[in-house]
C-alpha cells in the first residue's frame, strides 16, 4: 500500500498521523495527494464552505517588530493610517458584507492590543452590529486578556483570531517584541471567555516544511478548528520585501498535508490567495474548505461576488462550520 493510500486509510479510522507521517507526504506525488486530501475533507466537512470577510479597523503604528508587516513603526512601508473606526463605518462595512451573503465579519486592529478605552469603544460597535445587522462578529485585537474577552462576547463577539505565524521554533526570526506563548495564551484566554477561536500562520516567511508542520501540530493540540493559511505577499519595505514566493505547487501540498493532520477543521485561505492564478480553485479542490473573502488588510484580495461564482461552481454550500 502506498504512503498516501496507508495515511488517508488511517486518517479515516480516526487516527492521528504524527510529525513523521506527515514529512513523509512531502515527498509523496502532488496530484494524488491533492485527491487523498479532497476525499478527506468531504467526508469529515461534506461540502459546506466557510466564508468570511475581515476589516482593517485601526490601520498602522504598531510597536511590534513583525517582519512581514506593512503597519509596523519599525519599517519604512507607505501605507494609510488611521486611528479606530467609528461605529458607523464598521456598520456601514458589516451592512455591505452581509447583504453580499458573507456570514462573518472580522475586525482586525493593528498594535500589540487594543486598550481599555478602545475595547469599550469596539463594545459599543459590536451591539451595534449585532443589534441591526445580524451578521456574527470575530475580532482580532491582540492580545487582549481573559477580562476583555469576556467584554467582547457579552457586547455579542463569538469568535477571536490570533494568529501563531508559524512554529515556535522559528518565531523569535519572525518576531521578537512579544512570544509564541504570549500568543498561545490569548488563544486561551479566549476560550475561557466562552469564545471560539481562530488561528493560523504564513507561509513563505523563510520557514522549513518541518516548521509547517510543527505548527500545524500546535493548532491541533490547541484543539484549534478555524485555521487561516496565508501565503506571504512580499511587501516594500519590510524585511521580508525580498522573499522568493512559493511555488503554486508548494502552496498546494501545504494545504493538502494541513487535511491530513487537521481532518476536520476549517481550512481557510486567507492573505496572498490572489497570488495564484487560479485563485485557489486547486487548493479548494485538494483540501481547503474556507476563505476570507474581499481585501486584506493592507493588500488587494478577491472580491465576494467572485468567490460566489467560483463556490457555485466547485458545489459548495456557503455556512458556518466549527462555531
Amino acid at each position: 500500500m502506498d504512503c498516501i493510500t496507508d495515511l488517508k486509510r488511517r486518517v479515516l479510522s480516526g487516527e492521528q498521523l504524527g510529525k513523521d507521517d506527515a514529512l513523509a507526504l512531502c515527498g509523496a506525488p502532488l496530484e494524488p495527494l491533492c485527491t487523498a486530501a479532497d476525499e478527506l475533507r468531504q467526508h469529515f466537512c461534506a461540502n459546506t464552505f466557510d466564508l468570511c470577510t475581515i476589516v482593517n479597523g485601526k490601520c498602522g503604528r504598531c510597536c511590534e517588530d513583525c517582519k512581514y508587516c506593512a503597519q509596523s513603526i519599525h519599517y519604512p512601508t507607505q501605507i494609510a493610517e488611521y486611528p479606530l473606526l467609528s461605529t458607523e463605518e464598521l456598520l456601514r462595512q458589516a451592512e455591505y458584507n452581509a447583504g453580499r451573503g458573507v456570514l462573518r465579519y472580522s475586525i482586525v486592529t493593528s498594535g500589540k492590543r487594543l486598550g481599555s478605552a478602545e475595547v469599550a469603544r469596539v463594545c459599543e460597535s459590536i451591539r451595534a452590529i449585532r443589534e441591526r445587522i445580524g451578521i456574527a462578529v470575530c475580532v482580532s485585537f491582540g492580545l487582549l486578556d481573559e477580562a476583555a474577552f469576556r467584554s467582547l462576547r457579552d457586547a455579542g463577539a463569538s469568535r477571536v483570531h490570533c494568529n501563531l505565524e508559524t512554529s515556535r521554533r522559528y518565531f523569535p526570526s519572525v518576531c521578537t517584541t512579544h512570544s509564541y506563548e504570549e500568543k498561545i495564551e490569548t488563544l486561551r484566554a479566549a476560550r475561557r471567555a466562552g469564545l471560539s477561536v481562530c488561528s493560523g500562520g504564513i507561509l513563505g516567511l523563510g520557514e522549513t516544511m518541518e516548521d509547517r508542520v510543527d505548527m500545524a501540530l500546535t493548532l491541533r493540540g490547541l484543539g484549534i478548528r478555524s485555521v487561516p493559511v496565508n501565503f506571504l505577499n512580499p511587501i516594500p519595505g519590510t524585511p521580508y520585501a525580498h522573499n522568493a514566493l512559493l511555488s503554486d505547487a508548494e502552496k498546494r501540498r501545504v494545504i493538502a498535508i494541513y487535511r491530513f493532520l487537521l481532518p476536520d477543521a476549517s481550512i481557510r485561505l486567507a492573505g496572498g490567495r490572489g497570488l495564484l492564478p487560479d485563485r485557489g480553485e486547486a487548493c479548494f479542490r485538494g483540501g481547503a474548505n474556507a476563505a476570507i473573502s474581499g481585501d486584506m488588510l493592507t493588500t488587494e484580495g478577491i472580491t465576494i461576488e467572485t468567490d460566489l461564482a467560483l463556490l457555485a461552481k466547485l458545489g459548495y454550500e456557503v455556512k458556518f462550520q466549527n462555531e
